[in-house]
């Protein structure tokens, strides 16, 4: 792997990394009221495509990176779903 490869594949993991405290909160505070659904659908459709890309080229820092955003990503919407429509039913 050439060095930039390696540093795309460092950042690309950071891109789910950075999506886990959300995850965290909304797991913890058992409320997702502030997330936007329509902004984490369109990540996560970015980041399946971009596995795809991947996939096509036979690219590994893309696919390592897209799957674990991937993950992160999945995490937010379960929990949003879990606890988003809690938070509208209760008002």
């Amino acid at each position: 792997m050439s060095f930039l490869s390696i540093l795309a594949t460092m950042f690309g993991l950071g891109e789910g990394i950075f999506s886990l405290p959300q995850a965290y909160k909304i797991f913890k505070r058992k409320s997702a009221k502030d997330i936007s659904i329509i902004t984490y659908s369109f990540l996560l459709t970015s980041v399946v495509v971009w596995f795809l890309y991947g996939l096509e080229i036979s690219n590994r820092p893309i696919l390592i990176s897209n799957i674990f955003a991937m993950i992160s990503l999945v995490l937010i919407i379960i929990g949003w779903f879990i606890y988003g429509k809690e938070q509208k039913s209760k008002k």
